[in-house]
């Protein structure tokens, strides 16, 4: 790491180094945003936030992994005790969302509730920073016509995380940086590689941090919901199998629902107060439109008027031409242009023009008014 102490001893005796504070998870992805800037010539505090108790690559591992890093980058690092926060703002979201028969989107909900604007107040309350930096794959702009801080997808499309960027606030986000935005994974390695950095060759982790530490989303609910053994339906309400929990299905599921079935079925409905799932076929699932609730203007100024843009409702799905109604009620109406395949209430729409996010919102069961869990 010479050529990082050389880039910051020949700024501190030039000109008072900008200060940033950088998320660090103890994955190769922080790991190789703070050495950058450290290798830029910004003065770098590392900051990790234990989110969970017990094991979990997200905390136990990485907060090891993180000190690490900081040590060797010589910078400082604090940890932050966040797990209450998480517990609130993720655990009991998760656990009432899937009893209420959604499935929420919780990666989004952390990087707004937990991640960003809790890092934003930390570093400036606790450290007088202004700016803070994560390793996520994503790329701002100011559009200085609009005077707002514009969220746009990474290079690396296989990796970008704009998707789940969407409820970051504009105040949050004009005061983010992320390093990583214009570089591939196979590139953040080769950095990391060329840095030396001690996370270089660490696998990937899961893309959900309770998956990774509980082993499964279902045995993650299972900690907290009752197993209850209802009826699999069909849309005529015949009787088709049984299972042992509404909490373990999403809408358009389709593995592990143990129905002998000359066609394949999928998860069309959940009904947690009858204990029923509805199941039918692949076109029975498609949605002509949609409701969403809690919508989060991102790069585009809030409007009132009808207009186009790509939709997409579930993360590694593809964009879809839709046209997008706004109400006064703070949600919007979406019509696609094709239908789209299972609509699943809870996860996010988030629209695009391009590579920028416009905004986003929470998807809602049709019968039902805005969850505001």
């Amino acid at each position: 790491m010479t050529t990082l102490v050389a880039v910051a001893a020949k700024n501190s005796v030039d000109e008072p180094r900008p200060r940033i504070v950088v998320g660090l998870s103890g994955g190769v992805d922080s790991s190789t945003a703070a050495a950058l800037l450290c290798e830029q010539g910004y003065d770098v505090v590392g900051l990790t936030l234990w989110l969970m108790k017990g094991k979990g690559q997200c905390c136990s591992e990485g907060m090891v992994d993180a000190a690490r890093i900081c040590a060797q980058l010589g910078i400082p690092h604090e940890v932050i005790d966040s797990r209450e926060t998480f517990a609130a703002q993720i655990v009991d979201y998760l656990v009432t969302g899937y009893q209420a028969g959604i499935t929420p989107l919780p990666c989004s909900r952390c990087n707004r509730s937990v991640k960003f604007g809790p890092m934003v107040a930390l570093a400036q309350a606790r450290f007088g920073i202004e700016t803070i930096a994560t390793g996520h794959y994503a790329r701002l702009r100011f559009n200085p016509e609009t005077q707002r801080t514009e969220l746009h997808r990474a290079r690396d499309r296989q990796k970008d995380q704009s998707y789940f960027l969407y409820e970051v606030s504009q105040t949050e986000l004009a005061r983010c940086r992320f390093p990583l935005g214009e570089l591939t994974k196979a590139e953040t390695r080769q950095m990391a590689a060329r840095l030396g950095l001690a996370t270089a060759e660490k696998p990937e982790s899961q893309d959900l941090c309770l998956i990774e530490a509980h082993g499964s989303m279902r045995d993650f609910l299972d900690r907290y919901i009752a197993q209850h053994k209802g009826k699999f339906v069909d849309t005529q309400g015949r009787v088709l199998g049984e299972h042992d929990g509404c909490h373990h299905f999403t809408i358009g599921q389709r593995k592990g629902l143990g129905i002998a079935a000359p066609q394949p079925l999928y998860v069309l409905a959940i009904h947690p107060g009858k204990n029923e799932v509805v199941v039918g076929e692949r076109h029975e699932a498609l949605q002509a439109e949609c409701t969403v609730a809690e919508v989060n203007w991102v790069s585009m100024v809030p409007t009132m008027a009808p207009f186009r843009a790509e939709v997409q409702v579930r993360y590694r799905a593809e964009p879809a031409l839709s046209e997008i109604v706004p109400t006064s009620e703070g949600t919007a109406r979406i019509v696609f242009d094709e239908p789209q395949f299972a609509i699943a209430p809870g996860q996010a729409a988030v629209w695009y023009d391009g590579d920028r996010v416009l905004g986003g919102g929470i998807l809602q069961k049709l019968e039902e008014a805005p969850c505001t869990i």
